[in-house]
């Protein structure tokens, strides 16, 4: 039989840097209301999906039979080295290959362990099914939500990616995390597009990373051009100015190893590329999100 530390102990072996259990259950009413009320305002913007598969959204148990318990794990991702300022700039997240697979190989890896030793049946998740991921990351006690809507860990940041282990196998939950932004509002003052609330949830339709990065369209909005300066691939701002990140440490995740060549394009070369060298540049990377055509129109 398998223990939560045993788990936890595992999942550190396989490289994460962090890891939670939480009871896997229906999300609480008061996080269901939230999430109606952000809807119903239209806060989603273009996230269509975000309107989808509400049943599994509330209650993850739908996503395997049986399941008992939610391993929650988390995977640092601060680079080492940063864009040169006069490089179009890419959010953090973008640097190395991409964190789906990144931290899927390797839960994949405590799935199978968890079945070779115990039996039990285990789904691996990184932004792969409609789970809300940051909401059972405070439930298994890995850190609280901020007002700027990241999952911080106290006492390392917010600079991490999530996944998570639906199980069959029954596992002693961990104590939410209770810990809060307190009276700090560095995140509103730094967000270039008033896209946050003050209560720790986003406006999809203002967010900087939602609209370089999810917009399809053929044109950003007018005004996006006024704030966004060198952003083409996502946004920072309400992360380099949280001071849970002051001290944060670089990975030391190998395929995080920023991708330079790509990372030093300026505006001018991203309008000039083709599509086989985007291909080139991008290939493995999260970046491949947004399209060529849509990576020109940011540039623009």
């Amino acid at each position: 039989m398998l223990s939560a530390s045993d788990i936890k102990r595992r999942a550190v072996e396989l490289g994460f840097t962090a890891c939670g259990i939480a009871r896997a259950q229906v999300v609480d009413a008061e996080a269901r209301a939230r999430y109606s009320l952000w809807l119903e305002q239209g806060r989603h913007g273009c996230l269509e999906w975000a309107e989808r598969n509400r049943g599994v959204r509330d209650d993850p148990r739908l996503l395997l039979d049986g399941a008992r318990s939610l391993v929650m794990v988390a995977m640092n991702y601060y680079p080492a080295w940063r864009q040169p300022s006069e490089s179009a700039q890419v959010a953090y997240y973008a640097y190395g290959d991409d964190y789906h697979f990144v931290l899927k190989k390797r839960l994949w890896q405590l799935t199978a362990w968890i079945e070779q030793t115990t039996g039990d049946h285990s789904r691996a998740f990184v932004d792969s099914a409609p789970l809300r991921e940051r909401y059972w990351a405070v439930q298994a006690g890995l850190g609280f939500i901020g007002l700027n809507n990241q999952l911080i860990m106290p006492g390392r940041g917010s600079y991490f990616m999530l996944g998570c282990l639906v199980t069959t196998l029954e596992l002693e939950s961990d104590e939410p995390c209770r810990d809060s932004c307190g009276a700090c509002r560095r995140c509103l003052a730094a967000c270039p597009s008033g896209a946050l609330d003050g209560c720790g949830a986003a406006d999809c339709r203002r967010c900087l990373s939602c609209l370089t990065i999810e917009y399809r369209g053929e044109q950003l909005p007018e005004w996006v051009a006024a704030v966004k300066g060198e952003r083409v691939l996502g946004c920072d701002a309400c992360q380099r100015c949280c001071p849970h990140n002051a001290g944060a440490v670089a990975t030391t995740v190998p395929e995080f190893e920023p991708h330079r060549e790509f990372l030093s394009l300026t505006r001018a070369d991203i309008l000039n590329l083709t599509p086989a060298q985007y291909r080139r540049l991008t290939a493995g990377s999260a970046a491949t999100r947004v399209t060529l055509r849509n990576l020109q129109r940011n540039a623009r």
